[in-house]
């Protein structure tokens, strides 16, 4: 066999092949075009425009919790901070109602301190995200309808201790009733009530005592701190606070940030006893004056 036989042999046998697939191929090709046209017409699904993705996306993205808890805040302390701390815990954004005077004159007697002056301290509260003022003592449908619908809130917190209205209902009935209520554990051995009591107790003790060694209330009130009082109520001194400012707590409020090795760090000191909204103004003076704020506070036998 001459060479040239076998080569010419095997092209023969591949255009025979490459015929043979082509005719398969349009076989194929022609039973699918067919099937197509007997079947009607098909709709091909198109991409959905941009923005209906981004609208999209943007609903599968979690919304922010939202919670209120409301209260007097009157004479602010430690123990309503701790609250606040507590309910911002419980979501992403805290709302805060702060009770109008009428409302609080109506369900528990006059305020010592004015609702503007509630609102600065309040809102001073690095916990707190916003404010609503002269919001209601009780948690009405009309008003739970709102924050739900208006302020867009998930859950309405309140403390542990009852908060009962003047004909003896819960005041946060239709919150729990809803679903939509959520509880906080209430700061033990403080209140703006014991707070009064200590200065009523200091001004009785003042006025029945012939003692000059302290001229001004504020030394004779931070004279009695600690010291005990009898079952009938006199004694020697203020009440005993039974708050324990553990190292656990003290982180809870501290932001665990300290100054960088640029800042300014300003400093002032003071006693800040009954903490009130002209001492949240002067922090924030003093705080606009540099970069990090240290504030000391006196001692009680300084203050003595």
């Amino acid at each position: 066999m001459e060479p040239g036989a076998g080569g010419s042999g095997s092209g023969s046998g591949c255009g025979a092949n490459l015929v043979a697939a082509c005719v398969i191929g349009g076989i194929v090709l022609g039973s699918s075009v067919l099937a197509l046209r007997l079947s009607g017409p098909v709709a091909i699904p198109s991409l959905p425009p941009v923005d209906a993705l981004r609208r999209r996306f943007s609903r599968r993205r979690r919304r922010p919790v939202r919670v209120y808890m409301d209260g007097c805040f009157d004479m602010m302390h430690y123990g309503h901070c701790n609250a606040l701390r507590q309910a911002r815990a419980l979501g992403d954004e805290l709302i805060v109602g702060v009770i109008s005077d009428d409302e609080i004159i109506a369900n528990k007697g006059p305020p010592v301190t004015p609702l503007h002056e509630r609102m600065i301290m309040v809102r001073a509260v690095k916990w707190v995200d916003d404010i609503i003022p002269d919001a209601p003592y009780a948690i009405t449908e009309d008003f739970m309808n709102k924050l739900f619908n208006e302020y867009n809130i998930d859950y309405i917190i309140h403390g542990d201790d009852p908060c009962l209205l003047p004909d003896g209902t819960d005041a946060y009935a239709l919150a729990k009733k809803a679903g939509r209520y959520k509880q906080i554990k209430r700061t033990e051995g403080v209140s703006t009530t014991d707070i009064v009591g200590r200065m009523l107790l200091c001004v009785r003790e003042r006025s029945a005592s012939d003692s000059h060694n302290h001229s001004s209330l504020q030394r004779q009130f931070s004279h009695g701190h600690g010291q005990k009082i009898d079952d009938s109520g006199s004694g020697s001194g203020t009440r005993i606070s039974h708050f324990l400012p553990t190292s656990r707590r003290i982180v809870q409020f501290s932001n665990s940030r300290g100054p960088g090795p640029d800042s300014r760090i300003v400093y002032i000191d003071g006693a800040f006893d009954l903490f009130h909204a002209g001492h949240v103004e002067i922090l924030r003076l003093a705080r606009e004056l540099g970069d990090f704020l240290l504030v000391g506070i006196h001692t009680d036998q300084t203050i003595r």
